[in-house]
């Protein structure tokens, strides 16, 4: 156990460099995470029939990533970054992934909310511009792709030695600047992809309206990242929010919760009505 936990502070997150560009095993695990979840799609839309063409399916992921992309960075600099100010008066710095010694580092900080919302506008435009797909059942497909994808991007996350764990005492603890910690991004791709992933498969076969799964993965994902949070370390420009245990994702977590509550009503009533 003493090997496992302190090779984890002498891993290198750069996997490889190609013509002295640092190839990191982050991006490579998102890359992963992109093909796995689109795997999972196409498999979905042909072995439950879905009325949606292989080729609609390539069209609405560029959309979606597009989306993603920007809403993850928009969405950690409005909610978490302590420098808010200097990329809104700076706005050209936001995607810049060099530092002021014109180093390659990468972007880092992209927030899982913010993607969210990214997402769902993506899936919005794409919509407008494509009515002969429904809208729902497009949702039901992403609520089975993203937790696999999930998975992947949480590894990416431990593997890129980010978004690290509470300090511990458990055997299994890896250690971070020479403080022993949980491994919360292992923890989050088990709750937040495997579990989420599971339940809603299973779930599938009873649902009662199309666009009723990315509720209950609103839902579910909400209550797995809420609990994960207990293991998590809060970001350190913002801390516990309240009572010393809230964090910004619990808050952001049961926000996303109520929502997919709220609307799993209305959509329910509105179906028993018809």
């Amino acid at each position: 156990m003493y090997y496992w936990n302190h090779i984890y502070e002498h891993f290198n997150p750069i996997a490889f460099t190609v013509f002295s560009f640092p190839l990191h095993w982050y991006g490579m695990m998102y890359v992963l995470a992109l093909i796995s979840a689109l795997y999972i799609a196409k498999n979905i839309v042909s072995r439950d029939k879905l009325p949606i063409a292989q080729k609609q399916l390539d069209d609405y992921f560029i959309y979606i990533e597009i989306g993603i992309i920007l809403g993850a960075r928009l969405g950690y600099i409005l909610f978490y970054d302590s420098h808010t100010g200097y990329y809104l008066s700076h706005p050209w710095q936001i995607f810049n992934p060099f530092n002021q010694e014109g180093e390659f580092v990468g972007i880092r900080g992209m927030s899982y909310h913010g993607a969210v919302i990214g997402w769902f506008l993506g899936s919005l435009y794409y919509h407008k511009r494509h009515k002969e797909v429904s809208f729902g059942v497009i949702m039901d497909v992403v609520a089975l792709a993203v937790p696999v994808g999930y998975i992947f991007g949480r590894i990416g996350n431990f593997l890129n030695q980010e978004l690290v764990g509470r300090a511990t005492d458990m055997p299994w603890g890896i250690y971070v600047d020479g403080v022993l910690r949980h491994p919360s991004q292992l923890y989050e791709a088990l709750l937040e992809g495997l579990v989420v992933f599971l339940v809603i498969f299973v779930y599938r076969k009873y649902k009662r309206f199309n666009g009723e799964l990315i509720l209950v993965y609103g839902f579910v994902y909400g209550m797995m990242r809420f609990i994960a949070e207990f293991w998590r370390q809060p970001d350190s420009q913002l801390g516990f929010l309240f009572g010393g245990w809230l964090t910004m994702g619990q808050s952001l977590s049961a926000v996303m919760m109520a929502v997919a509550v709220v609307l799993w009503f209305y959509f329910n009533n509105k179906l028993s009505k018809a």
